[in-house]
């Protein structure tokens, strides 16, 4: 039995993507110091951090407009559908996954908007992971059973 997920879902999370590679330049300076302590890596160790930190904010970027633009393409069935939502919901129960099990929030500073953000950052994190993961389940059930 296949259960769609509602359009204004799937574009909550595109909104929720984006709003997540804009703010992620401020988290990084004003909440975790990012960039004092990329300054005590060698210089080619920095521009990997950099670098790595603009794929993040790319990526999170670019799905949440796919999930805005496409949301009809990634609910059809195709192996593209499949594919593309496949990977999506991969990188997000990849990056829940790794916020469990190695990122101590206890690290975070303890004023109540950081708080409220860290916990409003993981729900999201949480909803791309469910939302991604549903598209790609019911992108399975109509591609084999078509």
């Amino acid at each position: 039995m296949k259960y769609n997920v509602p359009n204004w879902l799937i574009i909550l999370s595109g909104v929720g993507q984006i709003f997540t590679a804009l703010i992620y330049p401020y988290i990084r300076h004003s909440v975790f110091d990012w960039y004092n302590d990329v300054k005590q890596l060698k210089p080619l160790n920095q521009e990997i951090a950099k670098t790595y930190g603009r794929y993040i904010q790319g990526l999170n970027f670019s799905f949440g407009c796919i999930a805005i633009l496409l949301t009809t393409d990634l609910q059809n069935g195709t192996r593209l559908a499949m594919a593309l939502t496949g990977l999506i919901g991969a990188y997000w129960i990849g990056k829940v996954a790794t916020q469990i099990a190695y990122y101590p929030m206890y690290t975070i500073p303890q004023q109540p908007i950081f708080k409220f953000g860290s916990y409003l950052m993981n729900m999201l994190f949480t909803l791309f992971a469910v939302v991604f993961a549903w598209l790609f389940v019911n992108n399975c059930i109509q591609f084999f059973n078509s």
